[in-house]
């Protein structure tokens, strides 16, 4: 399985975290330049996938709050993401 897939599989909360330890491990004054580019590229991606899932949570909180009826509860309807 590809780098870019392995992200493209994880949720939101396991590409944070895996997020968080590349930025630590760029923090360590110890880390090598080639060690240090692969690890941002990895990052990269992974805030990629999380900016991506927090835009789709974002487009559902409003489509569901869209279809509210005013003063009742919001009703669900299926979630068609947008292509792009």
């Amino acid at each position: 399985m590809t780098e870019g897939r392995k992200v493209a599989k994880e949720t939101f909360e396991e590409a944070l975290a895996q997020l968080e330890e590349v930025v630590a491990k760029l923090e360590d004054e110890n880390v090598g330049l080639e060690e240090a580019i692969k690890l941002f590229e990895r990052g990269v991606k992974l805030a990629r996938r999380c900016r991506e899932q927090l835009s789709a949570v974002e487009r559902r909180v409003e489509q569901l709050l869209a279809e509210a009826p005013e003063g009742g509860e919001p009703q669900t309807a299926p979630f068609v993401p947008e292509e792009g």
